[in-house]
């Protein structure tokens, strides 16, 4: 099955609000311990959090690294207003400091990281490489990285049966996003293509379930300083 692009943004404020009132609780979770079986469960780091959304990974993670911060990043500003209303409800607007932008272009908050996380922005790009470019753009030597993403299933039918599977009991434009994501996202070949093109051989793609993949490692370089931003 040919990939069928999506909208680079979600930014209708009913589809936000329904994003974020969805139970995202089991892939989120997940999104974190499998970070913390990789990197380990100690970080002092300012995390770059690449399509951050509303912020509920966010939340998760500043919660399982209560040492760390996090800086978030995605293009929607109803995704942030959102984000910054439901990090006031749960006491983490000082753990937590969201920025507008459009990558690639755009100002961040810091020129470089040593850790980078992004949850479902890549089947969201027009252009795939905008995400491994940021990556190496704004990781310092030694950066952890850590992407998860949707994989495009091999039909429609089976792009089908993955949102009844998943997604029966959520909103009906829920389901329409997910189906739309699945068609959007990329096989596990093409992503390793994108990867040698980009020079991030040494990161390593995993399939994880019947949906998802993750791609995780280090960028080039020696870690300068563990605890340091």
């Amino acid at each position: 099955m040919q990939r069928v692009p999506e909208p680079e943004l979600m930014d209708d404020p009913a589809q936000v609000r329904a994003y974020a009132e969805a139970d995202f609780s089991e892939p989120h979770d997940h999104f974190v311990s499998l970070f913390q079986a990789r990197f380990g469960e100690q970080l002092k780091d300012t995390v770059l959090d690449l399509g951050c959304g509303p912020g509920d990974i966010c939340h998760r993670f500043v919660r399982a690294y209560p040492d760390c911060r996090i800086h978030a990043v995605d293009a929607a500003q109803h995704m942030l207003t959102l984000g910054r209303e439901l990090d006031r409800q749960a006491g983490l607007e000082d753990r937590i400091d969201y920025t507008q932008c459009l990558l690639p272009a755009g100002t961040l908050p810091q020129t470089g990281y040593h850790t980078i996380i992004s949850n479902s922005l890549l089947h969201h790009l027009p252009k795939a490489e905008t995400l491994w470019q940021s990556i190496r753009q704004f990781g310092n030597p030694g950066c952890r990285i850590f992407v998860m993403d949707l994989l495009r299933p091999a039909s429609q039918q089976a792009a089908q049966q993955l949102v009844d599977q998943y997604a029966a009991g959520e909103a009906e434009i829920l389901q329409q996003d997910f189906y739309n994501s699945l068609l959007a996202a990329y096989r596990a070949d093409e992503i390793h293509a994108q990867l040698t093109q980009q020079g991030l051989e040494q990161l390593r793609l995993e399939t994880i379930s019947d949906r998802h993949m993750i791609v995780h490692g280090t960028l080039p370089g020696q870690l300068s300083g563990s605890g340091s931003a």
